[in-house]
């Protein structure tokens, strides 16, 4: 099995900035995309970032400019650097890594969700 672990939510004014964190531990032999999405009351996930394993990344309109998604394969960590936020941002955001496992009789692959955290930007 594998767990993720979010920090880095909390509170911020407008114009301020946050930085999530979060890092997969259990069974890992690797980690192919990491992403961030984000979701508020009433509405669907959606995705803000993503990074593959060679370092492409993706981003949602919205946070293009403003948003960083980084990885560190070392530490199994993928990390959203938020610039520029603003009350829009306002979110629970949730951390998605696809991770390939390796297992005495092989292998597997499976989609891991992190437990979410919090983002609040105040005007």
């Amino acid at each position: 099995q594998v767990q993720l672990v979010e920090s880095g939510g909390g509170l911020v004014q407008a114009g301020g900035s946050l930085r999530l964190s979060c890092a997969a531990s259990g069974s890992i032999f690797s980690i192919n995309t990491m992403a961030w999405y984000r979701q508020t009351p009433g509405k669907q996930r959606e995705l803000v970032a993503g990074i593959t394993s060679s370092g492409s990344t993706n981003y949602a309109d919205s946070v293009k400019g403003r948003f960083t998604i980084s990885r560190d394969n070392d530490k199994n960590t993928v990390y959203l650097q938020m610039n520029s936020l603003k009350p829009e941002d306002t979110a629970v955001y949730y951390c998605n890594q696809d991770v390939t496992s390796s297992w005495p009789w092989g292998r597997s692959r499976g989609d891991y969700w992190g437990q979410g955290t919090q983002v609040t930007v105040s005007s």
